[in-house]
C-alpha cells in the first residue's frame, strides 16, 4: 500500500541532515530523545501523517453508518478470538481440501525453518516477497539471507527500506521517515539499474522501481506473502494492496508460501464485507483497495501450483489467555492509531525498537515477547485516547496501556528487595491525604514552592530522582498564594 508515500503532494525535499536510523536495542525514552533532535525526521512524519489523516477523515465522513461498521468489526473479531481454535481447524481442513498444505509454527524459529526448507525444496535461491508484518516479526529476510537465499521486497516502501539498509518505521508506510530526495539517493546508490538522470519526482521514482522489479517478477519461482484475512469456511486467503506488486507475486511464481498470524482468520466470506470497508478507509484513506487478491488452494494450470500456509503463533495464544489484553489480537494492521498519535508523530517508528510501532505496538509487542522485554513501551503514550477513537475495530488501547503499566510495576515490585522511590513517595502522599489536618498543613506548606519559581513564573528542572525526572521534560506551575480552602473561607466571610 506504500505508493501513498510517493503520491503525497508537496513531499518536502531533504535537508543536509539525514533521518538516520535509531538502534532497536535502545529503550524508548533514549531512542525518542534522539528522534526529537532530528528535525528532518519530524518534518517527514508530520507531513505524511497529516496527509493520511485528512484523506481518512474525508472518506470516513462519507459513511453515515461508520460507527455501526466499527462495532460490527469489533464483534466479528471478538467472536472469532473466542472460538479461534475451532476456526483454525476449519481453515486447515478447507485449505487442505483445495490442494494446499498447512504448517503450524509455534515460534519464529520454527516458522523460519519451515519456510527455508520449503524454498530449498524448489531448488531456488531467491524469493519475491509481498509486504508482510508477520515475516518482519520473525526476521525471515535475515534468516533467509543467512541460509544463502535472497529475499526481494516488492512493495515500494519496503524496497526503499531494504535498499537503504534501513528498518521499517510504520505499519502501512514503512519508509514514512524518508522523503523523496533521500529515496532518489538510495535508488541511485543501491539499485544498479536506476537511470543516471533520475529525478525525485514521484512518478520517476515509481517507474524506476517498476523497471527494477519487473525482471524479478518474471524470473521468480517462489513467492512469500502474508495475509490480511483467511476465511475459515472456504480456505480463501486475501491480500489487499495499492501497487499491484502483490498481484504479481501471488500469480506468477510456481510456489507460494504464506506466513500468517493465527489471529487473521475470519469465519465466513461474508465477513469480508465489513473489513474491506473498514481497512482501506482507515489505512490509506481510500474507499477500496486498488488490488484485492484472493486465492483458494491450488487451481491446475492457473497461478502457483504449490501453496503452503504457515500458521504462526509466536506468543499469540499467550495474548489470547490475557482477558485484559487479548483485544490487541483484533488489530487489522491499518495503522490508523499511528497516524493520530502525538507521540508517534514526534518520535517516529524506530524509537519503539519493535516491528510494531505506535500505540498498537506499545500494547502488542510487550504481550508477544513479555512486558519486561519492552518495559518502556506501555509508557510511550499520553493516554489521550485518539488511538481508540481512530481504531476501526474499537480496540481500547489506552486501557491496555494502563493494564500493562500496572503489570510492569507489580513485576518490578516482586523482583526488588527495596521499595522504589516512587512507591515510597506514593505511600507518603497516601498518609498525608488520609487525614484532613495533615492534608491542610501540607497544602499550606506547598506555598513555599513559590520560592523555586523562575522568571516565567514556573518551576523548571529540579534535582532528585522523582521530581527531577518529571521536571526534566516539563515546567510546573508555581503554587498559588492561597489554598482553595483559604479562598473559600474568605468568600464565606464576605457574605
Amino acid at each position: 500500500m506504500s505508493t501513498v508515500l510517493l503520491g503525497m503532494p508537496g513531499l518536502p525535499p531533504a535537508s543536509p541532515r539525514g533521518t538516520g536510523n535509531l538502534r532497536g536495542d535502545e529503550a524508548f525514552p533514549d531512542a525518542a530523545r534522539s528522534a526529537l533532535g532530528n528535525a528532518q525526521l519530524r518534518r517527514n512524519i508530520a507531513h505524511a501523517t497529516t496527509t493520511i489523516r485528512g484523506k481518512r477523515a474525508a472518506v470516513v465522513g462519507e459513511l453515515p453508518h461508520w460507527e455501526q461498521l466499527r462495532e460490527a468489526g469489533r464483534q466479528l473479531k471478538s467472536h472469532t478470538m473466542a472460538h479461534l481454535d475451532e476456526y483454525l481447524v476449519q481453515l486447515e481442513a478447507a485449505v487442505t481440501a483445495r490442494g494446499g498444505v498447512v504448517h503450524w509454527a509455534r515460534d519464529a524459529a520454527e516458522a523460519n525453518r519451515i519456510v527455508t526448507e520449503l524454498v530449498r525444496a524448489t531448488g531456488s535461491d531467491e524469493v519475491v516477497k509481498v509486504k508482510s508484518m508477520a515475516t518482519q516479526e520473525i526476521g525471515l529476510n535475515e534468516h533467509l539471507e543467512a541460509e544463502g537465499i535472497a529475499a526481494v521486497e516488492t512493495d515500494l516502501a519496503e524496497l526503499i527500506v531494504q535498499l537503504g539498509h534501513d528498518k521499517p518505521s510504520h505499519i502501512l508506510v514503512p519508509a514514512i521517515h524518508r522523503n523523496r530526495t533521500e529515496i532518489r539517493e538510495i535508488f541511485l546508490r543501491e539499485m544498479g539499474d536506476a537511470p543516471a538522470d533520475l529525478t525525485d519526482e514521484p512518478s520517476a521514482l515509481a517507474a524506476a522501481a517498476r523497471r527494477h522489479l519487473r525482471r524479478k517478477f518474471l524470473s521468480a519461482r517462489v513467492a512469500v506473502s502474508g495475509a490480511n484475512f483467511a476465511v475459515a469456511e472456504t480456505g480463501t486467503l486475501s491480500v489487499v494492496e495499492s501497487e499491484g506488486n502483490g498481484r504479481m507475486c501471488l500469480t506468477l511464481p510456481q510456489t507460494l508460501i504464506t506466513v500468517m498470524g493465527i489471529e487473521k482468520v475470519v469465519p465466513r466470506v461474508q465477513d469480508l464485507e465489513v473489513f474491506l470497508q473498514l481497512l482501506p478507509r482507515s489505512s490509506t484513506g481510500e474507499r477500496m483497495n486498488p488490488y484485492t487478491s484472493m486465492w483458494t488452494g491450488v487451481t491446475p494450470g492457473d497461478g502457483p501450483q504449490e501453496f503452503h500456509l504457515v500458521l504462526l503463533d509466536n506468543g499469540r495464544t499467550r495474548v489470547l489467555a490475557d482477558e485484559h489484553g487479548r483485544d490487541a489480537l483484533n488489530c487489522i494492521r491499518c495503522s490508523a492509531c499511528l497516524n493520530v498519535c502525538p507521540v508517534y508523530e514526534r518520535t517516529g517508528g524506530h524509537a519503539y525498537g519493535s516491528v510494531y510501532p505506535g500505540p498498537i505496538g506499545a500494547v502488542l509487542s510487550p504481550q508477544l515477547t513479555g512486558v519486561e522485554d519492552n518495559a518502556s513501551l506501555p509508557y510511550a503514550s499520553s493516554l489521550c485516547g485518539a488511538c481508540y477513537d481512530a481504531c476501526p475495530v474499537k480496540i481500547d488501547i489506552p486501557s491496555m496501556l494502563v493494564h500493562l503499566r500496572a503489570e510492569h510495576v507489580e513485576e518490578h515490585r516482586r523482583q526488588s528487595r527495596t521499595p522504589a522511590v516512587e512507591s515510597v513517595v506514593m505511600r507518603t502522599l497516601s498518609w498525608v491525604m488520609g487525614h484532613p489536618r495533615r492534608w491542610t498543613a501540607a497544602a499550606r506548606m506547598g506555598r513555599l514552592g513559590r520560592l523555586l519559581r523562575g522568571r516565567r513564573g514556573t518551576i523548571g528542572a529540579l534535582p532528585g530522582p522523582v521530581v527531577g525526572g518529571w521536571t526534566s521534560a516539563r515546567d510546573l506551575p508555581a503554587p498559588p498564594t492561597q489554598t482553595f480552602r483559604d479562598w473559600w473561607r474568605g468568600q464565606e466571610d464576605q457574605k
